[in-house]
């Protein structure tokens, strides 16, 4: 992949500091917190929830079109991540976080999903078996620098043969996420899609 352009300095309204006030002010501490998951956060939440359930959030859908310049790529040959773009609908996880858990849990959630403030944390509908519930969700604008749009085939397989980064290659991560999701019984046709075209070059 060609070397990707420079990352700019945040405004203060983007400062992770600042968003993560606002999501606790809008929470404000009146009950327990959901957390919508939706690739990684199902297969290494890295936070302590009380309960989870299968979920489905419409006006989302998760897609490989994230750029990674530090986890599953490096600046000269950014990786991949999945993220919720708008449009369509997501199959998921939600997990609830105990109110008087929270003030520990979300500082740490954020430290993984907000360092940079790539994505748009957003408060969203999730439809489960027992019942809706609101959520905090990841989301990613179009109008990102990090938003890729969808690739060719070519040049998604270039990617998935080389991009790696601290965590691992791009590849890996597409393969847990797909195993996942499969283990709660959740099929995303688009992620199949990947993983049948990686076997198709031998990459997995």
């Amino acid at each position: 992949m060609s070397l990707a352009p420079p990352l700019q300095p945040l405004s203060p309204e983007r400062e992770p500091a600042y968003l993560l006030a606002q999501v606790r002010a809008t929470w404000g501490g009146r009950g327990d917190l959901w957390v919508f998951g939706y690739a990684s956060l199902i297969w290494r939440p890295e936070f302590e929830s009380i309960e989870q359930r299968q979920a489905r959030v419409h006006g989302w859908h998760r897609a490989l079109e994230m750029q990674s310049r530090i986890n599953r790529g490096t600046p000269e040959r950014p990786g991949l991540v999945f993220a919720l773009v708008g449009g369509g609908s997501c199959r998921g996880m939600v997990y609830r976080i105990a109110r008087d858990r929270v003030e520990d849990e979300l500082p740490r959630l954020w430290a993984r999903e907000m360092p940079n403030s790539v994505y748009d944390p957003r408060w969203l509908a999730c439809q489960t078996a027992s019942g809706p519930v609101t959520a905090l969700g990841f989301t990613l604008s179009r109008r990102s620098p990090n938003y890729t749009g969808p690739m060719d085939d070519a040049h998604l397989v270039k990617v998935l043969r080389h991009a790696s980064g601290r965590y691992g290659t791009t590849l890996a991560y597409v393969l847990e996420t797909a195993q996942a999701l499969r283990a709660h019984g959740i099929r995303d046709r688009a992620i199949e899609r990947i993983v049948a075209l990686a076997r198709q070059h031998s990459l997995a």
